[in-house]
């Protein structure tokens, strides 16, 4: 369970792939035109990523090193595929709206890169949990930065007017420019966060009269005396 919550904390927040490790930028700033968008693309790359990375772990064994990424881009190919025809047969709407980006998931470097650095060296369930947690944390990236860019471009959430009447849409947010805009801003605040957690963090240890140095410490909290 551990290593379950592990994975699933480190996709969301350690190592988010749109905040933190930067990765997808084209379906980012590409979609993001509105929250319904930048959820609907998020959550189509989380089935994929889970179940891809489950695949190769279970494949992981059996693949030659050889020809292990055109083995993986022909696993991730599949789930793609899969995934488009239930859209266009169920959501068409969604479908219609994320266009060329859908198919473009099957070289999406967050799919690869966790196949790459995590599926192929680990068993099944802790990839498959890998996969949604990264995922999970690539929805909410989208979906935050649809969210503003939506807010403030059409003064919309989800496609329900939420400003008043008397607001002025910045049309920028909805174009190419506000995309950058809105993921430098995010990720600016994340780090504002983050550093305050931190800051946090050290106070109390110096509280509770930790200085971080466990070589020469001799209290009783488990570490002391670790070097």
């Amino acid at each position: 369970m551990n290593k379950i919550a592990e994975r699933l904390y480190n996709g969301l927040v350690k190592e988010n792939p749109t905040f933190v490790l930067m990765l997808g930028m084209c379906p980012t700033l590409a979609v993001t035109t509105s929250a319904v968008n930048g959820l609907g693309m998020g959550l189509t790359t989380t089935v994929i990523l889970a179940l891809s990375n489950a695949m190769i772990a279970a494949l992981r064994k059996i693949i030659p090193n050889g020809v292990r990424m055109p083995a993986f881009i022909v696993v991730v190919a599949s789930f793609v595929t899969i995934v488009q025809f239930l859209l266009q047969g169920y959501v068409p709407a969604l479908y219609e709206s994320l266009g060329i980006y859908i198919p473009l998931i099957v070289v999406n470097c967050i799919i690869l890169g966790r196949a790459e650095a995590y599926a192929s060296m680990n068993p099944v369930i802790p990839s498959f949990f890998d996969g949604l947690g990264m995922g999970l944390g690539f929805t909410v990236g989208l979906t935050c930065i649809g969210i503003v860019r939506e807010l403030v471009g059409a003064g919309k959430a989800f496609g329900a007017r939420v400003m008043p009447d008397a607001y002025e849409p910045m049309t920028i947010f909805i174009l190419a420019p506000g995309a950058f805009l809105v993921l430098s801003m995010l990720t600016a605040l994340q780090n504002r966060v983050k550093r305050r957690m931190e800051m946090k963090g050290q106070e109390t240890k110096i509280g509770t009269g930790c200085t971080g140095s466990c070589a020469s410490c001799h209290e009783s909290c488990g570490k002391g005396g670790e070097a």
